[in-house]
């Protein structure tokens, strides 16, 4: 951070916590602050969601919302098949904050709805639809079989390559190990979603303040 972005007058942070307790600009450290400034001038421009815990350690903090970024905004996979997986990571964690940060902009990005509630409904592949695009029906089963057996067969492996090449399959393994960060500190810290929006999967704390 710059002396010149010091002087100007600060964004409030509005970093929410429940074991970590939310930090403020008056308590950073000089590598916090920089992590604090590389993510609000990215694409977020929001320190919602994980960094209260990443910024316990910063350096770390820092390379993994860089990681995270790009895995957002520049995998090789469309951004509703991006989407697709992490909404996947986040039902097999039951984070209930990634999941109600990302649903709508998976749908707002093509996702069909249906598909997002056969996710929210920890359905199979063999629960697809014949109809569901083939890009589609791909990652979810890439993603599910990676999930559920830690492995991923050759049958998977080719449907995915044939959509996506390597590149894609590398980029999707980047986005769902991104996500299981996100969504472990998340859990781990017991965060709750905001003020008035309720749990999707029914077990988690929300915001109950005014």
């Amino acid at each position: 951070m710059t002396d010149a972005t010091v002087n100007q007058p600060r964004a409030p942070l509005n970093l929410r916590g429940t074991r970590f307790k939310p930090l403020t600009w008056e308590t950073l450290t000089p590598a916090q602050l920089a992590m604090v400034d590389s993510v609000m001038s990215g694409k977020r421009g929001s320190m919602q969601g994980p960094y209260n815990v990443l910024l316990r350690s910063p350096e770390l903090g820092n390379l993994a919302q860089h990681f995270g970024a790009h895995t957002r905004f520049n995998s090789s996979l469309p951004p509703r098949l991006n989407e697709l997986a992490i909404l996947m990571v986040a039902r097999f964690w039951r984070c209930e904050f990634v999941w109600w940060a990302h649903r709508q902009i998976a749908i707002d990005n093509g996702l069909p709805a249906g598909l997002v509630a056969l996710v929210l409904g920890g359905r199979t592949p063999a629960d697809l639809p014949v109809e569901l695009a083939v890009p589609e029906a791909a990652v979810f089963a890439f993603c599910h079989e990676l999930i559920e057996t830690r492995r991923v067969g050759d049958a998977t492996y080719a449907a995915l390559v044939a959509q996506f090449g390597e590149a894609g399959v590398v980029d999707l393994m980047g986005t769902m190990s991104y996500y299981t960060l996100v969504s472990m500190s998340l859990n781990v810290d017991q965060y709750r979603l905001p003020a008035g929006e309720h749990p999707s999967f029914g077990d988690a704390d929300r915001d109950t303040a005014n």
